[in-house]
């Protein structure tokens, strides 16, 4: 009889093509979200002009996504633990790419609303989930980066929303940057058929030949035996937010959802008004949406170097530095500096809010134990959430207020003073990493 630990075959697997399907998925999914997310940034001048609302009210109305992503992000994120991952992703899928897609039919600021906040509560629920797969089915010598690199994904949709919207805005209005969101359904049944279930999922629900595959594409020198028992961390019993709070891990799980709810705020002030706070600088519709694209642009960059160092480096102060660059980088926004600077400025403010976020979740989704990672993840995203909501509509009160170009972007950037305090009073010796590390050198000296 074999006594296998599957996590730790999960750690010590070598990269193969298992892996690279998962991060491909995973990464696939993203992108779609990303797009679905950054679209209404992209089309917001023009839903503006089309409907004649005001910069605040424009706010609410984005922020309307915002809010069902709130919800998404603690039901969805926690609902997979109980029906496994892959169909709490396809259910995301559904959600946010038909109501974006539905969005786009109407001219009703209200029924526009409705739409966005059910498409809001997929947009979400996948973010939790597919990092909590990332991180899952990642060897541990490259899980940051590895997670950081699916997630860097969401940037590439808000790059191809840039890309669309561009040309298709002009040419055909905004409502057809929505339509195109309806495409991705297409994808649910290969997403089903491909990604593999989390395996204490698969544990708990007895499925045993289905984990004996999956550990046997993860690592090819495993040998399956029809008495193999498996070793799993204890799965939350109860009320699993309870667990967030247990072991030293309460002080934590609040600073988490204080960075989440800090960098929340920033990225999506400045995915939402970007593009109409550089038209009212005296920026063209084209040229605001350059910004966009070199802001997203900036996120990949963030994102797979921020994965890479804190793969190398400590991720926690690694992320200090990330948040103490965005406080920089956005405050500079505001202040007439030659275009070329102001490129290079946009690209580290994206690098360090929206690719500083990606590696926050990597960050959450080392410190939570694999019985509740989804949910460790979809509560701190969810409380986040409420940051996300908040930054439009207190941003467009600001531009709708014409304060000065450089007061909207200060605040903006008070945000990344806080969250870098929050990140750094962490307490990274109650994470979960830390402690399979200690057990292993005490295993190790015994």
């Amino acid at each position: 009889m074999q006594h296998i630990d599957i996590h730790k075959i999960a750690d010590n697997a070598r990269f193969n093509r298992f892996h690279a399907s998962v991060l491909a998925w995973c990464a696939i999914i993203i992108i779609c979200d990303g797009y679905d997310l950054a679209v209404a940034g992209i089309a917001l001048p023009s839903i503006m002009k089309s409907m004649g609302v005001t910069a605040q009210n424009a706010g609410f109305m984005v922020s309307s996504a915002l809010f069902g992503m709130m919800f998404g992000a603690i039901f969805l994120g926690t609902v997979a633990d109980r029906i496994g991952r892959p169909r709490a992703i396809a259910i995301c899928l559904v959600l946010f790419s038909v109501f974006t897609a539905a969005a786009g039919l109407t001219s009703d600021p209200y029924v526009f609303s409705a739409m966005r906040f059910l498409a809001g509560l997929g947009i979400g629920g996948v973010m939790p989930n597919v990092v909590a797969q990332m991180t899952e089915y990642s060897p541990r010598k490259i899980r940051s980066t590895m997670v950081t690199l699916m997630f860097s994904g969401y940037a590439v949709g808000g790059m191809l929303a840039a890309l669309l919207g561009k040309g298709m805005i002009e040419a055909y209005g905004w409502q057809s940057v929505f339509l195109a969101a309806g495409l991705p359904v297409v994808l649910i049944p290969f997403i089903l058929k491909s990604l593999p279930e989390s395996m204490s999922f698969l544990i708990r629900q007895g499925r045993t030949a289905e984990l004996k595959s999956i550990l046997s594409q993860m690592d090819p020198g495993y040998q399956p035996m029809s008495n193999d028992r498996f070793a799993v961390a204890a799965h939350a019993e109860g009320a699993p937010i309870g667990k967030l709070f247990q072991e030293g891990r309460g002080f934590s799980t609040v600073m988490f959802w204080v960075a989440f709810f800090m960098c929340l705020f920033m990225v999506y002030a400045l995915s939402s008004w970007l593009a109409k706070l550089m038209a009212g600088a005296g920026y063209s519709l084209g040229s605001a949406l350059t910004f966009v694209l070199v802001l997203n642009f900036g996120a990949v960059i963030g994102a797979v170097g921020g994965g890479w160092l804190a793969d190398r480096f400590h991720i926690k102060y690694v992320l200090v530095g990330m948040y103490a660059m965005a406080a920089v980088s956005i405050t500079l926004l505001g202040y007439k500096v030659p275009t070329e600077l102001l490129y290079v400025l946009v690209g580290f403010a994206g690098a360090s809010t929206i690719g500083t976020q990606i590696v926050t979740y990597a960050y959450a989704g080392q410190f939570y134990p694999a019985a509740v990672r989804s949910t460790g993840i979809g509560w701190a995203s969810g409380v986040g959430r409420s940051g996300a909501i908040l930054a439009p509509i207190v941003i467009g009160t600001l531009v709708g207020m014409a304060l000065p170009l450089e007061h909207n972007f200060v605040a903006i950037a008070i945000p990344a003073v806080i969250a870098t305090i929050a990140v750094s009073l962490i307490r990274h010796g109650r994470s979960a990493s830390a402690v399979i590390k200690a057990d292993a050198r005490s295993h190790a000296a015994a």
